[in-house]
């Protein structure tokens, strides 16, 4: 998931962030409000790690993010959705 996704669904978002990075108060998610920059700083900040390795931790999970998204979906099989799409056909 890219960052505008990211900042764009910040309020679903930050309790995962929350599970990830423990050490970060209510406060602080308020304050990072999706910013890349304010939630790599907080990281840095509260783990005593580097910029390089906060940024590299935010980038993981952000791709994480979009893997699980779709994951959550549960998917139809083809053969399934077409039976589907015939039942509201012969419905109308």
């Amino acid at each position: 998931m890219n960052w505008d996704r990211v900042e764009g669904n910040w309020k679903q978002l930050k309790g995962k962030a929350r599970e990830q990075w423990g050490k970060l108060t209510d406060s602080d998610f308020d304050q990072i409000a999706g910013s890349k920059e304010q939630l790599v700083g907080r990281i840095q900040e509260r783990y005593g790690i580097s910029k390089d390795e906060a940024q590299k931790q935010a980038d993981e999970w952000a791709r994480g993010q979009s893997d699980s998204s779709s994951n959550d979906r549960p998917r139809q099989p083809e053969q399934n959705r077409q039976k589907e799409q015939h039942k509201e056909t012969v419905k109308r």
